[in-house]
């Protein structure tokens, strides 16, 4: 697995990389607050940390649903959050001629899921100077996202993370095969589970996504265990009110227990590989 860096935050450095931030910049108050939550939490469990935000949000079920304040705003308020915390900062991009915008304020773009094959948003993507996080489409083969990491590399991309977020199961569900990390990890860049997406359930909100918050704590147990680099995980200050996955992310105090559990949970397993 490759080492290299996003901004200060180390991947592949033997801690965990934990990407983390609320699902869309809804404005500067709540961002301010996050990142701040956030950059504390860090320093305490000792994991590299990218904050992460959307500035659009464009992959909506409704057309009601909120999609954003606006690129260039967005994108202002998501760059002033990052230096007032002192964090990299990652965020998604759609089409190719978005790019150059986002990779003017961000350390590492984001391809979403359903994107993950387009030939031309990678291709741009890879050559902005960038690292790249590729997450897996819902319907995609583990091993074939290896194809997907190789435009980019092509592209002159050598900072990569492939991130697995489910895959689709009948009606409205996602399934988590952990089966995933190792057939992620054999394209040979590090390998992100993302907790909060792979608990939704598409479309069973009313015309939104719905989907629960249970299980991030066995999900992202068995991830750690099943050998992922890194975890990827939405936080909001108050869930119930986020303009969007309001089902699925984590307010403040259960991400501060559930990264706490999850720093003794890798410390002990590092202690355990240790062992004669």
């Amino acid at each position: 697995m490759r080492r290299f860096a996003v901004g200060a935050a180390e991947v592949g450095a033997g801690r965990p990389l934990l990407v983390a931030g609320p699902c869309v910049v809804e404005g500067r108050g709540m961002l301010a607050d996050t990142a701040g939550f956030l950059a504390g939490l860090a320093r305490e469990i000792g994991w590299p940390l990218v904050f992460k935000a959307s500035y659009r949000k464009d992959n909506r079920l409704s057309p009601d649903s909120f999609s954003g304040l606006g690129d260039e705003k967005a994108l202002a308020l998501l760059a002033d959050a990052g230096r007032e915390a002192g964090l990299p900062l990652l965020t998604d991009v759609h089409r190719p001629e978005e790019v150059a915008a986002a990779a003017a304020v961000v350390d590492c773009l984001q391809i979403p899921a359903f994107l993950c094959r387009q030939t031309s948003l990678l291709a741009a993507a890879g050559a902005a100077g960038r690292a790249v996080n590729l997450k897996k489409g819902q319907f995609l083969a583990a091993a074939d996202l290896a194809f997907s990491a190789e435009k980019l590399a092509r592209a002159g991309c050598d900072r990569v993370l492939l991130t697995e977020r489910g895959s689709s199961w009948g009606e409205r569900d996602l399934v988590v095969d952990f089966r995933s990390f190792p057939r992620l990890a054999a394209a040979g860049w590090p390998v992100l589970f993302d907790l909060t997406h792979s608990q939704q359930r598409p479309g069973a909100g009313g015309g939104a996504s719905g989907g629960t918050r249970d299980y991030a704590r066995v999900l992202a147990r068995a991830a750690l265990a099943a050998g992922a680099d890194g975890l990827f995980l939405e936080v909001h200050p108050d869930p119930a009110r986020a303009k969007s996955d309001s089902a699925t992310q984590l307010g403040f105090d259960a991400a501060g227990a559930l990264l706490r559990e999850l720093a003794r949970l890798h410390a002990a397993m590092e202690a355990g590989d240790a062992l004669p």
